[in-house]
């Protein structure tokens, strides 16, 4: 990480780079001209502790949609047709012909449904699926958090898209994964931190439940954790959203949003919340 450039107390607007800044209650200290701090992420939980008053707090949100919803297609696609398997035996040059699963005729459960999770179901229209919806609140056409646990053992993929907050960290625990049914698929691509790793592990271990994860706990995974040896598990590095198109999509709500703040006009994504 490159040292901070002299004149760092006359910044109004930090746009803060994806990977996190080490020293972040320092570096926004030393700001004292500072009146925005646009992500580059839709997370903001390294951040809100840390924002001065009378500083506001924008996100990124939108602009990973596509990117980490079609890695969470890409990753139901992987794990239930057995890909990882079959690159496997590729490599050992065998041919190992049998049955696997399938998309088709799953109800999947997005846990979390934003703009993510809404991007997430158009992608799996063609699928053949059946889409439950869980958000923080209730509303038509969505179940309420509190509805959860009556919704796990119907699901065939439970797809984790919620913010890290004080509510979703460990959410997924041991009671929450014994609720799931027997064969099912845990994807998820919202922050490591809201699952619990050692329940995890023990219910891959059995073989009853498999998983993709994009994000574990911790972060990055280091060499020799029992996560990299799991059976039944894909992992991928953070990567859901390192994509092209959030980088084109990035500059565009960059421009847009540096412009409304130069004309003094309402800013958009901004966090009123934990997100």
């Amino acid at each position: 990480m490159s040292p901070m450039p002299d004149g760092i107390e006359e910044v109004e607007v930090w746009i803060p780079p994806l990977v996190t800044v080490p020293d972040m209650a320092g570096t926004l200290a030393r700001m004292s001209s500072l009146r925005l701090v646009q992500t580059v992420s839709a997370g903001v939980e390294q951040y809100l502790p840390h924002i001065p008053r009378g500083v506001t707090l924008c996100n990124a949100r939108g602009v990973h949609d596509a990117g980490t919803a079609e890695w969470a297609v890409g990753a139901m696609v992987a794990v239930l047709r057995e890909f990882p398997g079959f690159v496997d035996a590729q490599r050992r040059g065998e041919w190992t012909y049998h049955h696997t699963g399938v998309l088709a005729d799953s109800t999947v459960l997005i846990v979390g449904y934003g703009s993510i999770g809404t991007a997430l179901e158009r992608r799996l229209a063609g699928f053949e699926v059946e889409v439950v919806r869980v958000a923080r609140s209730a509303r038509d056409g969505v179940h309420g958090m509190d509805e959860l646990t009556t919704l796990l053992p119907a699901a065939d993929v439970v797809v984790l898209l919620v913010p890290a907050t004080p509510d979703t960290a460990g959410m997924v625990d041991a009671a929450f994964l014994a609720r799931m049914k027997d064969g099912a698929l845990l994807v998820n691509a919202a922050r490591g931190g809201v699952v619990d790793t050692d329940a995890l592990i023990a219910e891959l271990k059995t073989g009853r439940l498999r998983a993709a994860l994009d994000v574990t706990a911790p972060e990055p995974l280091p060499e020799g954790h029992p996560l990299w040896s799991a059976p039944g598990l894909l992992i991928t590095p953070h990567v859901a959203g390192s994509t092209p198109a959030s980088g084109r999509r990035t500059l565009r709500l960059l421009r847009a949003q540096l412009e409304r703040y130069r004309a003094a006009e309402p800013l958009v994504n901004v966090i009123t919340d934990a997100y």
